[in-house]
């Protein structure tokens, strides 16, 4: 079969195949290669392959009238195979495109014998029957344009989630929708996200990706998604079946669906992205699209041995961010997923990379001024993971506004105080101040921007548990990992948890250490909760998800991943303790600050006593620097306040000991105190309201949070 007409493109600087009269524009990124086709398929997967004109500032292009949507096409790239300079051409290897908008088919295993002819070598074995397809797709179909929420960040709650793992087991979501994208949408799954009080969801991985090798010769896979395969193409197989027999336009109209109808309930849908590195891994490894188009152009090199990656990554290669190739496919990624499919923002995976230049991380990197400044990227919402695996790789703080990033500071530090202490009997590190710092925005970590402040306490992404690591529950229930699971001998994994088992490693029936157990949840997610900060909760940790002891679950697509639906009274009693928490949080603002703080007071004018932050020791006497010092101490008390004075006051009581602390109220001239939660509460239904004056005694109990709003008349 030929295909008559074909010409140079119009258009030769726009990457990817889109759809124009009569026809479709192709251009495809090869700055090295000599020549590259463009091969399409038919129903019955015979080849047609067309001479593509260029190259023009690398790109190679043509028009090519008659095809249309559902078209499935790939590469064939020629030029030198000399890896010692960096160039891996064969023509042999049927590429993805890396602008593809859909992606079908399946990858042939590594487990496969077959698939040795997918590693990058010479072998001119033919690779198409063995890889999937590029689909050209339309503009997504469906009502989506409902306006987005908008959510302020001061308001934003974040849940992380697993588009399979969250419904694979929810009974009341139609068991042919559950772990797909129509199922996260169904109305039982939007009623709990809403009930719950969440804003924005935060999806784990939902570009095409693939398995590893080494997960495959275990008969394992690749669940959390961290290997990207299409930056372009959303996941198939979190497609229902009816969307996928529909092909790839069905697979992308599913997804638009489901941001839609998230949208209508009110809710924001950010991606976790993985622009760091793809599916190829390390050198020896598959060629899939990017290493064949360019090797040289779009990884990493050791600047003297361009043969070999430069991996800051810890997966074998590392995208090259210093090329603008690389920043372009990013920046024209991220921009589809808002303008076309309506996204509201992006988690960016091992974001450090994201910022390096030939001599390190780099805050006015080209690509991070680009993505901050962009008119419509700049409005979503971004979030770094700030940091990699390379050298300078902690870049906590770092990040420009207007992006948040995730505090791994205040993870570890809450845990330690909450935990790893009172496993040696709550007398070592760290002090009242370091907890104090991240209870009130971590200011240490990102005020220092210019001016000064300027970012916000809303910069601080407040986390206890994430998907990486041990939930919640997990966090109370071991004091080590427990991944036999994952085929490593246990060696995967952090060991870094800073957990604690009350005294029993796992399950057990013991009611008191079981009670203890869940006020230390209690104390982990109501100080998440409390913080100046955006929260992140991660999706089931308000029921105590477990998954048994594994920290590191990215293969286990199975019931150690899946949430379990079947609740026991305690957890519909947690579940009841976030919900009422998070009302706290978004029904007083004082408890949401969108400024640091400066310890002044927000009513010189008028005779109110109280500071907009203020820190008292148990007897109620304001702090003094040996109090702060002193590793000893573990009771202290948060007040803040708002200048509306119509907003009312809050004071945060931690008892961070294992014994009762009798705590008196500041003794001051402002109105009374009403108990409004109390981590000793199993739960806050029926509690009843409890009134406390200024320079009262009170009574904590050991290991508590309690929080207090001031009474307006």
């Amino acid at each position: 079969m030929s295909i008559e007409g074909v010409t140079p493109s119009p258009t030769p600087h726009r990457l990817g195949v889109h759809l124009v009269d009569d026809g479709a524009v192709v251009g495809v990124y090869a700055g090295h290669a000599t020549a590259v086709e463009l091969c399409l398929f038919d129903a019955s997967g015979a080849e047609t392959r067309v001479e593509l004109f260029g190259p023009k500032a690398g790109v190679w292009h043509a028009f090519v009238p008659g095809m249309a949507e559902g078209q499935h096409y790939g590469f064939r790239a020629h030029g030198p195979w000399a890896p010692k300079k960096g160039h891996r051409y064969n023509p042999a290897k049927l590429l993805l495109d890396p602008y593809a908008r859909g992606i079908e088919g399946h990858l042939t295993p590594m487990n496969d014998p077959r698939a040795q002819a997918l590693l990058s070598n010479k072998d001119d074995t033919d690779t198409a029957p063995l890889v999937p397809r590029s689909v050209v797709t339309a503009e997504p179909g469906g009502s989506w344009q409902t306006p987005r929420p908008q959510i302020p960040w001061e308001d934003t709650v974040v849940y992380e989630l697993h588009v399979k793992g969250f419904t694979q087991q929810m009974s009341d979501v139609p068991e042919h929708l559950r772990g797909t994208y129509a199922g996260l949408a169904h109305p039982a799954s939007i009623e709990y996200l809403v009930s719950l009080g969440i804003t924005t969801v935060e999806l784990l991985p939902v570009h095409a990706f693939a398995s590893e090798p080494h997960l495959e010769n275990m008969d394992l896979t690749n669940y959390w998604g961290y290997s990207t395969m299409g930056f372009f193409a959303p996941h198939a197989a979190y497609a229902t079946e009816d969307a996928r027999a529909k092909g790839a336009q069905g697979v992308l109209d599913e997804f638009v669906g489901m941001v839609d109808l998230l949208h209508q309930a009110g809710l924001e849908v950010i991606l976790d992205v993985v622009y760091n590195h793809t599916a190829e891994a390390g050198w020896g490894d598959r060629t899939l699209s990017w290493r064949g188009l360019d090797n040289h152009a779009y990884y990493r090199h050791q600047p003297h041995s361009p043969g070999h990656y430069d991996d800051t990554t810890g997966t074998g290669n590392t995208l090259d961010f210093s090329h603008s190739r690389v920043v372009q496919m990013t920046l024209d990624s991220l921009r589809y997923w808002v303008e076309e499919v309506g996204v509201d923002g992006f988690r960016f995976d091992l974001a450090a990379t994201l910022g390096r230049t030939g001599h390190g991380f780099s805050t006015r990197h080209p690509f991070l001024v680009a993505l901050t400044m962009d008119p419509l990227l700049g409005g979503s919402k971004l979030i770094a993971e700030p940091w990699d695996t390379g050298m300078g790789g902690w870049q906590v703080g770092n990040f420009p506004a207007p992006m948040a990033e995730w505090n791994d500071r205040f993870r570890d530090k809450v845990r330690s105080f909450w935990l790893g202490d009172m496993a040696k009997g709550a007398r070592s590190h760290p002090t009242a101040p370091e907890l104090a710092t991240r209870l009130a925005g971590s200011s240490d970590l990102f005020g220092h921007s210019e001016p000064p402040l300027m970012r916000g306490p809303m910069a601080s992404v407040n986390f206890v548990a994430c998907h990486d690591g041990f939930t919640t529950y997990d966090l109370t229930t071991y004091n080590g990992k427990h991944n036999e699971a994952n085929g490593e001998d246990n060696r995967d994994g952090t060991d870094n948890n800073r957990s604690w088992n009350h005294g029993f490693e796992g399950e057990t029936s013991d009611a008191d250490i079981n009670a203890m157990r869940r006020r230390a949840m209690r104390n982990l997610l109501g100080t998440t909760l409390l913080s100046a900060g955006t929260p992140m909760l991660l999706a089931g940790d308000e029921i105590g998800n477990t998954q048994g002891g594994n920290n590191n679950a990215y293969c286990q697509d199975n019931e150690i991943s899946w949430l379990d639906w079947g609740l026991h009274p305690w957890q519909a009693d947690l579940r009841a303790t976030v919900q009422h928490v998070v009302a706290l949080r978004r029904e007083n603002r004082v408890l949401r600050p969108a400024e640091f703080y400066e310890g002044r007071d927000p009513h010189p004018d008028d005779d109110n006593p109280r500071a907009d932050s203020a820190w008292f020791a148990a007897s109620g006497e304001p702090e003094s620097e040996d109090w702060w010092e002193d590793p000893a101490t573990r009771v202290l008390q948060f007040m803040r306040s708002l200048s509306d004075r119509d907003e009312p006051d809050a004071l945060l009581i931690v008892n961070g000991s294992n014994d009762a602390a009798t705590v008196v109220t500041p003794p001051d001239d402002g109105p009374d105190w009403e108990i409004v939660w109390d981590s000793a509460w199993e739960s806050p239904v029926g509690v009843p309201s409890e009134i406390v004056k200024p320079g009262e005694e009170q009574v904590l109990e050991p290991r508590t949070l309690r929080v207090l709003l001031s009474r307006r008349s």
